[in-house]
């Protein structure tokens, strides 16, 4: 399964119109994949790398019911629509990553 994105609609602006979301503020991002080793190291490390405010301590985990995949909800400061899409690329592009929200 190829990583994919579905970027929320307060993201979604058109030419000449400014995001609707307010920067800086709190940012949840929902990132799925399968339950492996290493994989919430990843998302925090990533998430690090656009966030240096990250705070680890502060992600939500979430099994699947057959205990095969693992949801992870990071929440970073979103400083802007910028920062956020590049995010967004570096976590869809890591292999270990199934879908972000």
């Amino acid at each position: 399964m190829s990583a994919s994105i579905f970027p929320p609609k307060t993201l979604t602006t058109t030419p000449g119109q400014e995001s609707l979301i307010e920067y800086p503020s709190r940012f949840p991002i929902k990132v799925m994949g399968a339950k492996v080793d290493g994989f919430v190291h990843e998302v925090t490390r990533i998430a690090l790398e656009f966030d240096p405010s990250f705070d680890a301590s502060t992600v939500e985990l979430r099994p699947s019911s057959k205990g095969n995949y693992l949801g992870i909800t990071i929440t970073v400061t979103a400083t802007s629509r910028e920062q956020l899409d590049n995010l967004y690329r570096a976590l869809t592009s890591h292999p270990m990553v199934k879908v972000v929200l």
